[in-house]
């Protein structure tokens, strides 16, 4: 098995772990050699794991002291998806920060008339959908593509849709926990979007691509309790 895999794996077992044993947050994993004899691989995927985990917002690594619970995932993310396919599923955000951030910056500097209009239908059919009781991950899905396709650059459709898999599962659980939570929770959903579209629609591209990293970081966010 190829340590990518491996590395899956300690991935999977460490939030087991963290579930498992009740760890709460700030709680301290046990150290990396220990972590390699529990799972039975070397420190070398033990600690690749570590910074996957890091990087996805579960851990944190304090200089020194070892690696400490950050985040714990929501108990509802079981409902959308299994626990093996989490560590591609949230390592897909650190793909959608670089592509669909600049993916915002170009369809604000690109976007024809006809690409804003359709866009602005996206958003309305997403308000629509969020505001009912529809699932609305295949608005949120269109919403972002039809941004995607104002970059006027095929390659960055191809990425995106590379990536569709793993965004479905994201979207569906994005919704889906935001609607066991406060109203608040989608009416904020609803606004990042908006910032998105609005600064597209002035041709802001820098504040589109900040716009789109915070929904990103947001949404991320969101999965965790």
């Amino acid at each position: 098995m190829s340590e990518g895999r491996l590395a899956d794996r300690a991935y999977t077992g460490i939030v087991e772990m963290i579930n498992a044993d009740g760890l709460a947050v700030g709680d301290r994993l046990p150290s990396e050699a220990r972590l390699a004899e529990i799972f039975g691989m070397s420190r070398t995927v033990v600690r690749e794991a570590l910074v996957r985990l890091a990087a996805d917002s579960i851990t944190e690594a304090r200089r020194g002291a070892g690696s400490f619970v950050k985040n714990r995932p929501s108990d509802k993310l079981g409902a959308y998806m299994p626990l093996s396919e989490l560590p591609s599923t949230l390592g897909s955000y650190e793909v959608r920060f670089v592509l669909e951030a600049e993916a915002a910056r170009l369809a604000a500097a690109r976007r024809s008339a006809e690409e804003m209009a359709s866009i602005e239908e996206g958003l309305a059919q997403l308000r629509a959908a969020l505001l009912s009781n529809a699932p609305a991950h295949v608005e949120d899905m269109e919403l972002h593509r039809r941004i995607v396709l104002a970059t006027a650059n095929p390659a960055f459709l191809i990425a995106f849709e590379a990536l569709q898999s793993d965004v479905d599962r994201i979207m569906r659980a994005g919704v889906g926990i935001s609607r066991s939570r406060p109203p608040e929770a989608i009416g904020e959903m609803m606004r990042e979007h908006e910032m998105i579209v609005e600064a597209i629609r002035a041709q802001d591209g820098d504040g589109a691509a900040l716009a789109m990293r915070w929904h990103l970081s947001q949404g991320r966010k969101r999965l965790m309790p």
